[in-house]
């Protein structure tokens, strides 16, 4: 029996003088899932300055949303846009570029496509 993963694992990590709030999506998400990540979301931006959010999102493992996680995530992206000063997406899937441009619509700050973990590190950091 093979068991599938999914999720959003979120952690809070110190690059140079910056926080950078790292979020990873696993498999395919589902509405369970951000119910799960909205309240860990929300406290992990209380301690970062709310002028200064930096956010790397790995979707190496990714696979999509269920239809119900897809309305989640763009509650959630309108929730916090306003906050966030910048977000990488790090991966290498052909749609990313456009989902950084579309998302940048929802954000005051701004968003980008990588397709190395480098690169990202040094754009948010920049």
């Amino acid at each position: 029996m093979s068991t599938k993963r999914h999720g959003i694992t979120i952690g809070l990590e110190r690059i140079g003088n910056e926080s950078v709030i790292m979020l990873k999506a696993t498999g395919k998400l589902t509405h369970e899932d951000y119910e799960v990540i909205t309240p860990v979301l929300e406290s992990s931006l209380q301690e970062v300055s709310a002028d200064h959010i930096k956010m790397l999102v790995d979707i190496t493992e990714f696979s999509g949303w269920e239809l119900r996680a897809a309305w989640d995530d763009f509650k959630l992206g309108l929730k916090f846009g306003v906050n966030i000063e910048k977000i990488a997406i790090y991966g290498d899937k052909n749609w990313q570029e456009l989902a950084s441009k579309i998302g940048s619509w929802f954000i005051a700050g701004n968003m980008a496509s990588f397709g190395n973990y480098q690169d990202a590190i040094e754009w948010l950091t920049d």
